[in-house]
């Protein structure tokens, strides 16, 4: 008998009279707030307007969704097309199965798209969310502790979780204690999102370099994580593809970084220029009052020569005594 383990939450969803509540959506969406709002607190900070992430994650939210599914379904296809399997379940996101990898590429073409109709630099963009996309996986990972789906090796240790007999593997039924490997990847996000938080106060990273750090940085966690994992998945050379998706995501992350470094040293000095333009000052020979403007009307005149002014006054003087 185990003495302590983490427990499995008996239903994933709950309905409000006849709408689902899922807990694995609930996750996603918590995520994508949390993301938005550290990525326009940074961006402010940059020098941005604090709408602008928010405007931008509007075309890079569903990418990244479409793309993490689009990843799922094409790396374990089997679970869906073929003999005795119904397709439609691919479109079933709220069971699970949304593949970082295709979400951060599809992702990244959209928040492209968004910044390029700002007329900012997609690299900056990056920069400023990229802690907060780590956070944001952090949370995620728990939708699959709602699913209970998966989770690693058997485990007797304290913080092992709890596996109902209906998700267990077919291999080890009567096993009910596993690696807990979403908890695992959740606390490595988290500390990912502070390493890159504090790295770019540090060394004032720019040009895409906090994101590459990021990249890098959670590459090294998922490969660990990904390789305590049991359940199904296409394996080359002995090891399953998302660790040599891993490894070859962590070798362009670490060139990207360097690249960065040698070509653009430093950190860019304006992230968005309608940000940072000054306001057009008003024509001072137009009249915004006067109907379709034109010269402004003087309230007062007054001579430009104090000698005329004198000289008028003294004929007026002159005057007045002939007078």
């Amino acid at each position: 008998m185990d003495l302590a383990y983490i427990p499995s939450p008996s239903k994933g969803v709950l309905h409000l009279g006849p709408i689902p509540l899922r807990g694995y959506a609930f996750c996603i969406i918590i995520g994508v707030f949390v993301a938005v709002w550290l990525g326009g607190k940074r961006w402010a900070e940059r020098g941005g307007l604090k709408t602008t992430v928010a405007d931008i994650a509007v075309w890079a939210v569903p990418f990244g969704l479409v793309g993490g599914r689009l990843y799922h379904v094409i790396t374990d296809y089997e679970l869906y097309f073929g003999p005795g399997r119904d397709w439609v379940g691919a479109f079933k996101v709220w069971d699970g199965g949304l593949g970082i990898w295709g979400a951060v590429a599809l992702g990244a073409l959209g928040a492209w798209i968004g910044c390029r109709r700002r007329g900012i630099p997609l690299p900056a963009y990056a920069d400023a969310v990229a802690p907060g996309v780590a956070f944001a996986q952090a949370i995620g990972r728990w939708g699959n502790w709602f699913n209970q789906e998966l989770y690693g090796k058997p485990s007797k240790l304290p913080w092992a979780l709890e596996i109902d007999p209906a998700h267990r593997p077919a291999a080890t039924p009567d096993i009910a204690t596993y690696h807990p490997t979403f908890l695992y990847e959740s606390l490595w996000c988290v500390a990912v999102g502070f390493l890159v938080l504090w790295a770019d106060r540090r060394f004032k990273l720019g040009h895409g370099r906090a994101f590459a750090l990021y990249v890098a940085a959670y590459t090294v966690g998922r490969f660990w994580t990904e390789h305590m994992r049991i359940d199904y998945a296409h394996q080359i050379l002995g090891m399953r593809l998302n660790d040599w998706t891993a490894i070859l995501v962590f070798l362009a992350a670490v060139a990207g970084f360097v690249i960065s470094a040698r070509r653009h040293p430093g950190r860019e000095p304006v992230v968005e220029p309608a940000a940072t333009a000054p306001p057009t000052p008003a024509t001072p020979s137009e009249d915004p009052d006067r109907p379709g403007g034109g010269p402004a009307k003087p309230l007062m005149s007054f001579p430009d020569d104090p000698a005329e002014e004198r000289a008028e006054g003294g004929k007026d003087t002159s005057a007045a005594q002939q007078g």
